[in-house]
């Protein structure tokens, strides 16, 4: 059984970061003050807490072409889910770091990702496998 990760992370504005994880990526909610805010981040503890100023955009990498933004989260969710989710973004409008596209087609380790922006300009990879069992072949 893979063990839930716990990530706390910065927000400039509380109540943008409830509605973008809560209504857009569909996050329920835990516990909350008003300084911080317990996400159910697909089975795993994400905290968005109040610190304006801190998070947003940061230095990136050069991968298969793309920017890749060097600070960034994610999970890793099955291909028919991650379809959804790639569509769902899509008619929300939400403007794409890398437009959802699938690396290494055909070979090993084949992999669908997209990377977009929180409203605080925090960066998130979302992925899938073809077959999850090469998460960390070479």
């Amino acid at each position: 059984m893979l063990s839930p990760f716990h990530l706390a992370f910065p927000v400039d504005n509380l109540q943008e970061a409830d509605h973008f994880y809560s209504q857009i990526l569909g996050c329920s909610k835990g516990r909350s003050s008003d300084q911080w805010i317990d996400f159910n981040f697909f089975g795993h503890q994400l905290v968005a807490h109040l610190s304006p100023g801190e998070s947003g955009k940061g230095p990136t990498n050069e991968v298969d072409g793309h920017q890749v933004p060097v600070k960034h989260f994610g999970v890793v969710l099955e291909w028919d889910a991650w379809e959804s989710l790639a569509q769902k973004l899509k008619d929300e409008g939400i403007e794409f770091v890398i437009e959802p596209y699938v690396r290494f087609k055909g070979e090993v380790g084949e992999q669908a990702t997209m990377f977009f922006l929180d409203p605080s300009g925090n960066a998130l990879e979302f992925k899938a496998f073809k077959d999850k069992t090469q998460l960390f072949a070479k």
